[in-house]
């Protein structure tokens, strides 16, 4: 990719051009190819999928073993644990979550392996079965590669993110052929306080991402024609949200309950081969599961519904509630899988998933109406509806939601039941449940600023980088005349006083030895532990900015001593912490070149 994106460069870029200097023309043009790479992502993880599918089916076709369903998340997710193990030192980063941390943390700056270890890793996943959607993977790849592009031009941090963004969007928009779905979910859950202007690129990289990959492969998962609906089932739509907003707060604990189990029990690949096993049997006995399930729901909206009952069923033991049994089961077997294949080592996201579920509870839910006789639903109008409603719920993007599902089922019928039952559903859940399946881990650790401009400036300041180290160092034992030796050769007013070790052991500040400083007696006399006090606080070097700007407020001092791993490294200047945060301010607040 950086041939590529080094020949792209050399080709847009003027010779009289100086360097970095570059123009709305250069970002345009970026976004263009940001789209085209995002698109061939997509299609190569769509492929690269496809391929290991082919090449199960021609076993279970030749040897007649279906029980190999059992092993084969076993063999998914070990693959993809070994390979995050061996070359990413244990380090995947999944999803949304990442790109969410990589921006409001790493002013969008995201390591290069993402470009290909997230395609990597999901085609293991996936490929051999795990219970995920591809959406996240895709777009965690497209934001690499916006973020690399970004940085082989040599934007800024504005445009960097900006670009990280473009490539989400045509990520998402390559993998569903919806390329407005892709420019909503950037502008909604990656660039929160983004202004409009900026929504041009974004335009750009999602429909060059949506029209190569429409050229090439077809990306779009769902064929359908939406009908029209039916003003008087009003109060069943509203109904409809408010089961859609439990289901979603219930999903979310599943899926948060195995985020925390396994994070307390941080095995790699005792996890990898335990919840392997377990999706395992989970597949071999409700083949729905497999993978990402499109095939299912795609079944549901061709009115083929006798396709969700495992195998091992017979339609005749329960009679046709065996169908809404199923689908209602299924949305809850479907988190529960997608949980396992995450939590114990897989790459695969909820994106997805959600949409399965939805569609599975909006066939229950119309399905039971209907069969109870209380009145005739349109099935395949709440199937497409629920899709809308739990991954609003679930993901917390209700516009996403909506642009997303009136795309991919050609038209725009539905829009107004779209709207009404999204909306319901993620207000009810965003009120009992206020993080999404993405932003949960963040927010618990602060690093998820949304709109807070003080909160994205100071997460782009790092303190190491405002150490200052030309301070006279003393040592507890020495005496006042060597200390009155320092001051007259120190342009400092504070001298650190510092253990054989390294560790700090207290400050002597200039103004506090003022009265015997001249008092020649006590130059051998005195000794400076003494003298010294212990420093307001002390900050360690990894504190993040905002522990530092607590720390500072709290303790009122304007200079505070800085350690790395114990050991004194330097001061940093409250009023040089006020300047730098000001000039980034200006910066975050102007708009991208």
């Amino acid at each position: 990719m950086s041939t590529l994106v080094h020949r792209f460069k050399s080709v847009i870029v003027d010779d009289g051009m100086k360097p970095f200097a570059l123009t709305k023309r250069v970002l345009i043009l970026c976004s263009v190819l940001i789209g085209l790479l995002a698109a061939m992502s997509a299609v190569l993880l769509k492929n690269g999928i496809h391929l290991i599918r082919l090449f199960i089916q021609l076993i279970v076709y030749h040897f007649g073993a279906d029980f190999i369903y059992i092993l084969l998340p076993v063999i998914g997710i070990l693959l993809t644990t070994y390979y995050v193990q061996t070359f990413l030192k244990g380090k995947l980063g999944r999803g949304i979550t990442n790109i969410l941390f990589n921006i409001s943390r790493r002013s969008g700056n995201v390591p290069q392996d993402k470009v290909y270890s997230q395609m990597i890793t999901s085609i293991l996943t996936v490929g051999f079965g795990g219970s995920a959607g591809l959406e996240a993977p895709i777009a965690s790849t497209g934001a690499a590669i916006g973020s690399v592009v970004a940085r082989r031009f040599g934007f800024g941090v504005k445009e960097r993110i900006l670009l990280l963004a473009c490539g989400a969007a045509a990520g998402v928009s390559a993998i569903f052929n919806a390329p407005i779905a892709g420019v909503i979910f950037a502008l909604e859950v990656l660039l929160v306080d983004m202004p409009l202007p900026v929504v041009v690129p974004i335009l750009i990289s999602s429909a060059t991402a949506a029209l190569f990959s429409k050229f090439i492969f077809s990306g779009q998962p769902f064929v359908l024609i939406t009908d029209s609906w039916n003003a008087h089932h009003f109060p069943y739509f509203v109904l409809f949200a408010i089961l859609c907003a439990l289901v979603s707060v219930i999903c979310k604990k599943i899926y948060f309950f195995f985020e925390d189990f396994t994070a307390k029990h941080h095995s790699p690949y005792r996890n990898a081969i335990i919840g392997g096993l377990i999706l395992g049997v989970f597949i071999y006995l409700i083949p729905p599961l497999f993978g990402e399930g499109y095939d299912s729901v795609q079944s549901l909206l061709q009115n083929q519904p006798d396709l969700l009952r495992p195998s091992w069923i017979h339609l005749n033991t329960i009679g046709p509630w065996l169908i809404v049994l199923s689908a209602f089961l299924l949305v809850f077997l479907k988190v529960t899988a997608t949980s396992i294949t995450v939590s114990s080592g897989g790459n695969g996201g909820m994106f997805g998933s959600s949409l399965f579920m939805g569609a599975m509870f909006g066939f229950a839910y119309s399905r039971s109406i209907n069969l109870l006789g209380i009145t005739q639903l349109n099935e395949i109008n709440f199937i497409v509806i629920g899709m809308a409603a739990l991954m609003s719920g679930i993901i917390h993007s209700p516009l996403t939601a909506i642009f997303l599902i009136a795309e991919i089922t050609s038209g725009y019928a539905l829009l107004v039941p779209l709207m009404i039952v999204t909306s319901v559903c993620f207000l009810i859940t965003r009120y009992y449940s206020p993080s999404s399946v993405y932003t949960r881990k963040l927010i618990q650790q602060g690093n998820l600023p949304e709109a807070n401009k003080d909160l994205v400036v100071l997460n782009q300041m790092k303190l190491s980088r405002y150490v200052e180290r030309n301070f006279s160092i003393m040592k507890p034992d020495q005496t006042l005349g060597e200390l009155v030796q320092a001051i007259s050769v120190s342009k400092r007013n504070i001298f650190p006083v510092v253990e054989e070790d390294g560790s700090l052991a207290g400050v002597i500040l200039l103004d506090d030895i003022r009265s015997i400083m001249f008092s020649k007696e006590k130059y051998p006399t005195t000794i400076l532990k003494d003298l010294m006090t212990p420093a307001p606080a002390i900050l360690d070097v990894k504190d993040s900015m905002r522990e530092v700007m607590d720390i500072f407020e709290s303790c009122g001092a304007w200079n505070l001593p800085v350690v790395d791993d114990g050991r004194y490294i330097g001061f940093v200047s409250k009023s040089a912490i006020y300047s730098q945060y000001r000039e980034l301010l200006v910066k975050e607040t102007a708009l991208p070149a």
